[in-house]
């Protein structure tokens, strides 16, 4: 079958495909394709992998040779998965490759934070150590991560990942409840609680419609003007100007940030305009360790190879 990625550049350049190739007649990749490109150059593929590229209604209508779209990423809402279910398309997406990355991701953010590193490395590198009349230069504080309250806020495969660190360093864990619960799961805190009690959040919920803005300027009052905010999941959880003003007010400590409404994100977003020293981003690359991207691709090709076999892996135009 003949295969096309669209967006290859959405992998680094060291990663294979090879297991992709190993399950196709042709595999062709684009490093980007534009929305006006993607049906001249997908007319004769049977197998589309996107990672991002949207494939809509109009879209798919215009592609009788297509058979499986393999999403490269747990996210659908760049395909409609309706759409495809009546043209009788398969639709695969992959899930479970960068619990690791991300967990480790979250927790250099919080270990440069409380740990100071650059600060002291800093302090080295300009000679103060070298003056100083004590054996050690205590410079900027560092403080322990156990004991730390830390409130996870979406408790899947990427959540759980982070709490098994978190506890590793003895912190103290909560789960976070959904914000519109009528009642409280075992093991769950209402999310209000949750917000109030937490020095370190930790965002790994999906966006919907429920969720958007979840992170808002009521929200950030009732936070520690202490808290520290992490967001690895998705930009629009966060509202960025009310960030931005709990932030330039220290209503909260910091926030570390790898993901923004619009990415690549404009120029003049106000965040990255904001210069301020309680704010670091980072450009979407919590979930690319090496080892996590061919993880993915390992199970892009496990999906091609059960559709090839006539088996139903992670098939979402089957989910009712």
């Amino acid at each position: 079958m003949q295969a096309v990625f669209l967006d290859q550049q959405t992998f680094s350049d060291t990663i294979s495909f090879d297991a992709i190739k190993a399950e196709v007649s042709e595999l062709v990749c684009y490093p980007t394709t534009p929305a006006e490109q993607v049906i001249s150059r997908c007319q004769h593929a049977e197998i589309i992998i996107t990672n991002k590229v949207v494939l809509d209604q109009n879209i798919l209508t215009q592609l009788p040779k297509l058979k499986l779209i393999c999403i490269a990423a747990t996210g659908y809402n760049n395909i409609d998965i309706n759409a495809a279910k009546e043209l009788g398309i398969a639709v695969t997406n992959v899930s479970g490759y960068a619990g690791q990355s991300v967990a480790q991701y979250v927790f250099a953010q919080i270990l440069n934070y409380y740990q100071n590193i650059q600060s002291h490395n800093n302090n080295t590198k300009q000679g103060l150590w070298q003056k100083s009349a004590t054996f050690c230069l205590h410079g900027n504080a560092i403080t322990e991560l156990a004991g730390k309250t830390l409130a996870i806020i979406g408790y899947g495969n990427l959540g759980k990942a982070v709490e098994n660190i978190a506890k590793a360093f003895a912190m103290k864990v909560m789960i976070s409840e959904r914000p519109s619960a009528s009642t409280i799961r075992d093991g769950r805190t209402s999310f209000h609680e949750a917000i109030k009690k937490a020095d370190i959040i930790s965002l790994h919920c999906p966006q919907t419609p429920e969720t958007e803005n979840l992170i808002n300027a009521d929200v950030l009052l009732e936070m520690k003007s202490t808290a520290m905010l992490i967001n690895t999941a998705r930009g629009a959880l966060v509202n960025s100007e009310d960030l931005l003003h709990a932030l330039k007010n220290k209503h909260i400590a910091f926030a570390a940030l790898d993901v923004l409404e619009q990415e690549p994100p404009a120029n003049e977003h106000p965040l990255l305009q904001a210069n301020l020293d309680n704010l670091v981003i980072s450009a979407h690359i919590a979930w690319a360790s090496s080892e996590a991207q061919q993880r993915l691709i390992t199970l892009l090709a496990n999906n091609i190879a059960a559709f090839n076999n006539q088996q139903s892996l992670n098939r979402l135009d089957l989910l009712d």
